[in-house]
Formats: C-alpha cells, structure tokens, sequence
C-alpha cells in the first residue's frame, strides 16, 4: 500500500504541475509572431508578403541629403522608425535565429525568422551613411500622434534625425552594433558577402561609440520624449559583447571590463537597460563566473521575489507589464540553456507565457485562441480599407479593429488582473516591435523544449 500511495501521489504532482503549466501551440504562435512584423514592414513590400492588408508605404523616407531611408519597421501603433527600440528587436529577433535554428526549423519558419531580420538590417545599412554618422529616427512622434490613419495615407512630410560626432549617441550607434553583429553571425553561412558588410558597419559603429560619448537622445529631442535613455554605459557592454562573439578580439573585452563595473548593479533587460541581456551573452563567450552570478541573481530575484496578480502574472513592471515579463523570460531561458537553474527556472518560464496566451481563459496575443484583443491600440489594423476613411471618430468608436494583427503581443493586465480592451489605452492594450521581441526568443526555446 505504501508504495501504490507514492506512485499516486506522484501521479497527482505530476497531474497538478501539468495543469499548472499548460503546453500551446508554439509553433504556431511563433509564426504568428512572424506576421506581426510583416505588419509593421515599412517602404516597399515584397511580393512574397503574407500580411495582404498592409501596402506600400512612406516611399518617400530620405535623409537629411536625399539619402534612401526607406524600410525598416514601424515602432508601434503609430508609424514612427525609432531606430534605437528597432536596433534592440533586431538583436534579439537575431539571437533567436542564431541559438534556435533547431526550433525555427520544427515550426517551418527558418526562412521568415531571417527575412524578419534582413529586413532590419537592410535599413539600418541605409542609416549608416558615413564612418561618424548614423540616422536614429525617421518621423516625429509628436507630429505622427495627431493622426489615426492608416500608414499608406500619411499627411504629413518625414523628418530624418542622425547621430554624428558632435551630436553623439553611443547608446544608438551600439545598439545598432550589437543588431549588426548579431545578424553577421545569423547570415555567415548563409549569405557570407552580406554577412560581411554587416560585420564591417559593425566595428565602425562600435568605434562610433567608443569614441564620442554621449545619450542619442540628448541629441534627438523628439527621441526624448518617446524614448529617453537613461544612459549608454550598458549599451557599450551590449554590443561589445555580442562583437566579441561574433570575432573573438581580445579589444572588445576591453570595452566590457571598463564598463561593466559601472553597471554590475544595473539588473534588467529592456530596450533602455541591456545589462542582464549582456551578461548572458558575456557568460556564454567567457564563462567567467561574475557573469553567472548575476545572471542568476537577476533570474532568482524575478521568480522568487518579484510581486504576482493574483493570478500568477509577475509584475516585473507597473505598465505594459507583459513587455518586460517576457524579457526577462528571455533572459532566464537563455540562463537555463547554459546551465543556470534550468530545472527551477524552466517550468516557471512556461507557466509565465501560459499567462500570456491563455490560461486565465484569455489570450494577450491578437488572433490567437477564442478570447483575444480586438481594439488593440494600433493604427494599420485598426482602421478599415480604402475608400472608407479613418480617423478619430474611429478610434473613439465601438467598432472593432477592421484586421486582426495576428501574433501581437499587447501590454496586458494591470496589477489585479484587470484588462480592458480598448484602443484608448495605450499602456495596456498598444503593440510594439519591441513587445514581442523578448516573447518571440522565449517561444522558440519552448518549441525546443518541448520536442
């Protein structure tokens, strides 16, 4: 008897962890996550677009000297190219193909995962226009934000900003190299003459960085009011650590051992604080210990101490709180893929994106299951086909966005667990590059995990 009771209980452990943690369809949320960046393609669309109600759009993106700026991806609801969110997307968006071929490949989306970062990487090409100067924007947020239109219908002309040697950004210009040489690494074997002029621009902007100090946003002001940052000093760890990988000189190391001391406290990974991200990368490379140390304070102070709702969701931020959630999940996933607590950290992970597409009998991510946003804050689906117009009437309306922009991740529940779906809430109910780039790493971690 004693032995049919532990093989019971252990059943019924099982049985509650299981429920606990329920498994999706990853695979089909990965390529859903695919889509939303189709949706937010700018310039000329291919023809092998799978997302049939974006068009064509701001065709006429140039520099301040006519340069061609068009491409690249709309930050958000709205259709600014905030280059320093973008550069952060791309970058993950290429961890995720570089580490997570294998998963790519079980959910058939190989091909569309470096799509999905070419199609970054061609623009940022396009920005970096000479050895000390780098386009960070094409729009104006405050100009845009009077608008609810859909992008092919912009009214307004699109200012370009840049980055020089007397207005620096080292934050920008090495984000753009962590994104540059992360997607060397992705297209090395692939497409060797692309991957080596992306290598080539790298270094330059690495040196950009190094070598004029400075917060790119104290140097475009629109910048300043969307995106501020708080400083560059992790961005230069950031990108020296993903140039170290991708050429193993010994100088990157340089700029990681002067800098990282000034931020080893800085815990955190989001498009403003690349530390903890970093660090993954820096233990990967150097298994040096002081990185795994960090690592896994930063994933235990997350999952042991970080606040929940009531339903389970940690509150790793006060707004858009699904946005910081899943990057950190990214962080620990990677963590537990280089031996950092991978049996405490990995069933947690899953019950976090649980949260996220489901098993609170809603899903956070547009199209996906029965339950799921349908006035997501979001300009492009939102607004209905040509002839009709659009407009604020619109947005202040009841009806429901005309497209469903499959795949996006949305800002999420408040504190309580309380979400309401609406497009006047821009905080919990807008989607962004940004938003899924995170969750987009931890998906193809699970389809691995889970065979």
């Amino acid at each position: 008897m004693r032995c049919i009771i532990t093989v019971a209980a252990l059943l019924l452990s099982c049985a509650a962890l299981q429920a606990a943690a329920a498994t999706y369809d990853y695979k089909k949320l990965l390529q859903m996550s695919l889509l939303f960046y189709e949706a937010q393609r700018s310039g000329k669309l291919p023809s092998d677009q799978k997302v049939k109600w974006r068009h064509d759009s701001a065709l006429n993106d140039k520099g301040i000297h006519g340069e061609d700026l068009t491409g690249g991806y709309y930050d958000a609801g709205d259709f600014v190219k905030f280059n320093f969110p973008m550069a952060f997307s791309t970058t993950l968006l290429a961890w995720s193909v570089l580490d997570h071929k294998k998963g790519y490949e079980k959910a058939n989306a190989l091909e569309d995962g470096r799509k999905a970062v070419k199609w970054a990487t061609d623009y940022f090409l396009k920005c970096h226009v000479s050895e000390f100067e780098l386009y960070g924007q094409v729009g104006e947020g405050t100009v845009d934000h009077i608008y609810w239109t859909l992008p092919e219908d912009m009214p307004y002309k699109r200012n370009a900003f840049m980055i020089t040697a007397k207005a620096p950004g080292s934050d920008l210009a090495a984000e753009t190299a962590a994104a540059m040489a992360a997607s060397y690494l992705v297209f090395k074997d692939v497409d060797s003459k692309y991957a080596s002029t992306l290598l080539t621009h790298a270094k330059q902007l690495m040196n950009f960085a190094v070598k004029y100090l400075g917060k790119y946003s104290d140097s475009i002001a629109d910048a300043n009011k969307f995106y501020m940052s708080s400083s560059y000093q992790d961005e230069l760890v950031w990108g020296a650590a993903w140039l170290y990988r991708a050429t193993k000189d010994k100088s990157y190391l340089d700029i990681i051992n002067k800098y990282w001391p000034v931020i080893m406290y800085w815990d955190g990974f989001d498009w403003d604080n690349k530390k903890s991200g970093a660090e993954v990368i820096l233990y990967m490379t150097t298994r040096d210990d002081k990185y795994r140390e960090r690592v896994k304070s930063y994933c235990d102070n997350t999952f042991f101490k970080t606040p929940k709702t009531p339903k389970g969701l940690l509150l790793t931020n006060a707004g858009g709180n699904l946005r910081s959630n899943a990057n950190a999940m990214l962080v620990c996933s990677e963590a537990a893929n280089l031996g950092i607590e991978a049996s405490s950290y990995r069933p947690l992970i899953k019950q976090q994106v649980g949260y996220y597409v489901g098993d609170t009998g809603f899903s956070y991510v547009v199209g996906f299951g029965n339950k799921y946003p349908r006035y997501a804050h979001h300009r492009s689906s939102s607004c209905p086909d040509h002839p009709a117009k659009c407009g604020w009437d619109f947005f202040n309306s009841n009806t429901p966005n005309h497209h469903i922009v499959d795949g996006a991740l949305v800002g999420g529940p408040n504190a309580s667990d309380y979400y309401f779906d609406t497009r006047k809430d821009a905080t919990h109910n807008e989607v962004t590059c940004d938003n899924n780039a995170g969750y987009h790493g931890v998906l193809v971690n699970l389809i691995e995990l889970e065979g």
